[in-house]
């Protein structure tokens, strides 16, 4: 970069970012994982390419209506054959770990039923070896949303015990080709939001739900989301087990689940709301996260939904017992909540089967500044109460912030210099990771934090119509340029001064 770019950048930085003087790379221990992260269908695109078989998304992102702007992640950002360019991109930012997640249908088109494919277990060998080669970990993410499509037409995916065999398979072969490697696994990345949306609302693959939370062809939106969660849950158990008997001792790494968690507030400070509040709770990280430490599904679960909600086994629980080393949190926002058991009020189709409400307003003002995302909101200080909360609720277990980022809305006649000086990407990182720091020093062990995202991507759908990259992506042409926050977050990690305003000096590297 030249002189006067960077002299302008410093005096950007200098009166638009808030409070930085506070935070430095210093406050969180050297040991501590600060990353970037990805997902395959997002990034990889070569979606029938060496053998490759088509995934449900594949599928679902051809159907006319289901992507805002009408895309999908055939070509995405290329990374399958750019992914050693994405490498130096991650090797600027000077992070010291990577989260990306495995295409289910790239290594097994076929699930179980096939042979594995292994021009995908090459390209993962060849992606895990160039992070390792620049210093930088792994942090690896079994099923990030995407499976076979073979697995979805054969008998049902998630809404059938099946797959728990197909998922604990696809984990073993991750493990043998992997594991050597890979001392962070998580089995799924936010499956209680993936339930919801793949079976309440329909909004994604395979698209069911009943009304009122959607208006589908098919399925049981109090039903069937709450089968598919059963599956997933006891599918996370098998992966585990067969890691903790087989593989963990020799490979010496550490598993996990990475839940979505925002932090629900009460609407108004009732009785009704504050459980409310905790009810929603219940009804998403609880749910998936209770099984595991507890053996059981949240009470409150079992008194709203009946029969309706699965029950495990004496023998599925002592495989739930202790199986995971750490808890995933993807964290990006706030919402105050409304009870709507002794209050007249729309039910929500995310949170609905809780009877609650949420919304980001109370009495005309905004919990938070207003992302590219509706309804996400920047409330920095949720992540201190999600981080404590867990803290207390699941005996502070290890915990990693695996996703956290802001979203800038686009459109197919904005260009890069509309997106480069995203003070308010800078803002939103500088700020949370400060609430994050409280929570450790209040005791939180909290190990690692992944900036969502490292390069534009395929957002579901949103298609390419949000933007959370640290580096713009031009998908005509495939070019990337590193962002304002790319820098900021570059000269974080190594510890200069500009992570504490005034008077802070460019990386080299940009």
């Amino acid at each position: 970069m030249g002189s006067i770019h960077g002299v302008l950048f410093i005096l950007s930085l200098q009166f638009f970012v808030s409070n930085v003087y506070c935070l430095h790379r210093s406050q969180f221990k050297p040991s501590f994982l600060f990353g970037v992260g990805t997902s395959s269908y997002q990034i990889e695109g070569a979606y029938l390419e060496d053998n490759k078989g088509l995934s449900n998304w594949d599928v679902f992102a051809h159907t006319q209506g289901k992507i805002k702007d009408g895309c999908n992640g055939d070509i995405a950002d290329d990374h399958y054959h750019r992914y050693l360019e994405d490498i130096e991109l991650m090797t600027k930012l000077g992070v010291n770990s990577y989260r990306f997640s495995i295409s289910w249908s790239r290594i097994l088109p076929k699930g179980r039923f096939g042979d594995v494919n292994m021009r995908g277990i090459s390209f993962y060998n060849k992606v895990i070896d160039a992070i390792l080669a620049k210093g930088i970990e792994p942090f690896v993410t079994i099923n990030h949303f995407d499976i076979p499509q073979e697995l979805l037409d054969r008998y049902g995916a998630w809404l059938s015990a099946e797959i728990r065999k197909d998922f604990g398979y696809f984990a073993e072969v991750c493990f043998k080709a992997f594991g050597d490697r890979v001392k962070y696994w998580t089995t799924f990345n936010e499956p209680n939001l993936v339930t919801k949306f793949s079976y309440m609302s329909g909004k994604y693959p395979p698209g069911r739900c009943s009304s009122p939370f959607g208006n589908c062809t098919s399925g049981n939106s109090s039903l069937e989301p709450y089968i598919a969660a059963h599956n997933m849950i006891l599918s996370h158990a098998t992966a585990v087990d067969i890691y903790r008997k087989h593989y963990q001792e020799k490979q010496g790494g550490t598993i996990g689940i990475v839940i979505a968690a925002k932090w629900y507030e009460p609407l108004r400070n009732i009785t009704a709301d504050i459980l409310a509040a905790k009810r929603a709770m219940d009804f998403d990280h609880h749910w998936f996260l209770d099984p595991i430490f507890f053996g059981d599904y949240p009470s409150v679960m079992r008194q709203i939904l009946g029969p309706n909600l699965p029950t495990f086994t004496s023998e599925e629980k002592n495989l739930l017992k202790a199986k995971l080393d750490f808890i995933g949190i993807n964290q990006y926002t706030t919402t105050y909540t409304k009870d709507c058991i002794h209050s007249s009020c729309t039910i929500d189709n995310y949170d609905g089967n809780a009877l609650v409400f949420s919304t980001g307003e109370r009495n005309g003002n905004l919990i938070g500044t207003p992302t590219g995302l509706n309804n996400y909101y920047a409330v920095p200080w949720g992540i201190e109460k999600v981080v404590m909360h867990m803290k207390e609720r699941y005996n502070n277990t290890p915990m990693y912030i695996a996703e956290n980022g802001y979203s800038q809305a686009s459109n197919s006649s904005m260009t890069a210099a509309d997106f480069v000086n995203d003070i308010e990407r800078i803002n939103f990182i500088h700020d949370y990771l400060t609430y994050l720091n409280s929570a450790i020093r209040r005791g939180a062990d909290v190990r690692g934090y992944f900036v969502w995202t490292l390069i534009d991507n395929f957002e579901w759908l949103f298609g390419y119509t949000l933007r959370f990259g640290l580096h713009h992506v031009d998908f005509k042409t495939q070019e990337r340029a590193p962002r304002m926050s790319a820098k900021w977050y570059s000269n974080f990690l190594k510890g200069s001064k500009i992570a504490k305003g005034v008077g802070s000096e460019m990386s080299s590297e940009y």
